[in-house]
């Protein structure tokens, strides 16, 4: 029997749209599965749905400042508390988003080290990170866990401070990373992957950041910037909000900055593809074919199948 549905896919491809939808035809809660949209007062630039926009409530938003850390153990925590709550309510619980680690910690038996929570040790990193840059943070893995180094771009911050704090456990993230795709269920959810021709895909990417874009991103940039965000390792790591700061600080001009935040978003998209892909579990919808409509009908279908 369904425990829950989770619809995931790429950026763009009108996931948030087909949850609320979806969960208010059933009168249940989404709950974000998405690693940006967790932060206050970053809403333009990660998509996220305001209250005025949902049909349904929106869960697992506006969680924390874009100052302070949140993991995927911190996810899975909270997440775990709204399904369970939500179950308890004889509701169904939908998870959304493109962030599939959250995902998978949230609906899969993942066990994490006591590090991932916060012990003390992740600001050290942080503080260690401000004072030696992501370079050498990263040359500093490398000298403790090669294998995990070989396997983070240096400049995967998060995770180069994640891979440190999990040698500390006596753990490797390498190994970890290997592990992820033999890990049982939590619970019983049924996956829903939505897809578009690719070219399409691209076109509403390179349409939403414009959109984006009118919609006052920059305005939200500079409030971040003038909230004293503008140093903060999220803010720096999320597409479309580093490319403004770099044009606020005089790296690029703008039209450079939002060519830049166009082509990330396609290739952040070919990732969140591939690993949705290597999941055997997640049922594809073409958005193409289907519509909206078309779509929420198919997930009540495949509810009422399970």
């Amino acid at each position: 029997m369904t425990e829950a549905v989770a619809i995931v896919g790429p950026t763009a491809v009108g996931k948030s749209d087909v949850a609320d939808a979806f969960a208010a035809r059933l009168g249940t809660s989404v709950i974000s599965a998405d690693a940006m949209q967790v932060y206050r007062g970053m809403d333009i630039g990660t998509g996220k749905m305001l209250p005025d926009q949902c049909r349904a409530p929106l869960l697992l938003v506006d969680v924390v400042d874009p100052d302070v850390a949140y993991s995927a153990a911190l996810y899975q925590r909270d997440a775990r508390r709204e399904i369970d709550r939500l179950r308890g309510e004889g509701r169904l619980p939908v998870l959304c988003g493109g962030t599939g680690l959250y995902l998978r910690a949230a609906l899969d038996a993942m066990d994490f080290p006591s590090g991932e929570v916060g012990d003390g040790r992740r600001s050290t990193y942080e503080k260690l990170l401000e004072e030696i840059g992501p370079l050498a943070l990263h040359q500093h893995l490398a000298e403790v866990d090669p294998e995990s180094a070989a396997c983070i771009h240096p400049h995967n911050v998060k995770r180069v401070i994640r891979a440190l704090e999990m040698h500390d456990e006596g753990a490797s993230y390498a190994q970890r990373k290997e592990r992820f795709s033999h890990i049982p269920p939590y619970i019983d959810c049924l996956y829903i992957g939505l897809t578009r021709n690719r070219e399409g895909l691209y076109r509403r990417i390179n349409a939403r950041v414009d959109g984006m874009m009118s919609a006052g991103l920059l305005d939200e940039v500079r409030a971040l910037r003038d909230a004293g965000y503008s140093d903060a390792i999220t803010s720096r790591q999320a597409i479309g909000y580093k490319e403004l700061f770099e044009y606020l600080d005089g790296a690029f001009s703008l039209d450079d900055a939002v060519e830049t935040i166009k082509m990330r978003s396609r290739r952040y998209a070919k990732r969140q593809l591939s690993w949705f892909r290597r999941d055997d579990r997640v049922i594809w919808l073409d958005m193409d074919k289907l519509g909206l409509d078309g779509a929420v009908e198919a997930i009540l279908e495949r509810v009422g199948e399970n």
